[in-house]
């Protein structure tokens, strides 16, 4: 019981990925040949929404909803790792036409190849687990 209401935000939130066509292989294909702002215009503003939730929980001093005090820090700024790593995102995003995210929202639609990317995607994260120590970071 004390998962439901992660269970119900992931519904709500795998709707609204689906009516606003974020998970639509189209919309994904016009943003990276430039021809529509679609996509652009919501991933800007969730960053803008990103960046007053952040301000907000700065300054208002928020906690989790256990209490704690959530607290960020800074990282050492190494742009290589940005740039391989964005690179490795974005090659994967265009190649199976979707972001991460709605990967779940996706088999819920029905578009059952979808069980293969979530199983890859997996492995890579366990193979990353394997490899991290021997990687830059």
């Amino acid at each position: 019981m004390k998962f439901v209401k992660f269970f119900l935000v992931g519904i709500v939130f795998g709707i609204v990925m689906t009516k606003s066509e974020i998970i639509s292989w189209l919309r994904i294909y016009e943003m990276f040949k430039f021809k529509s702002f679609h996509m652009y215009g919501i991933i800007g503003s969730a960053v803008v929404l990103g960046i007053i939730q952040v301000l907000i929980i700065k300054k208002g001093r928020i906690k989790t909803m256990y209490g704690t005090e959530i607290i960020f820090t800074p990282k050492a700024k190494q742009w290589t790792r940005y740039i391989v790593g964005g690179t490795i995102f974005g090659l994967g995003w265009a190649l199976i036409g979707a972001c991460p995210g709605p990967m779940f929202t996706l088999i819920g639609t029905g578009a059952w190849v979808f069980l293969f990317v979530i199983v890859s995607a997996t492995i890579g994260t366990f193979v990353y687990g394997i490899l991290r120590d021997k990687l830059p970071h």
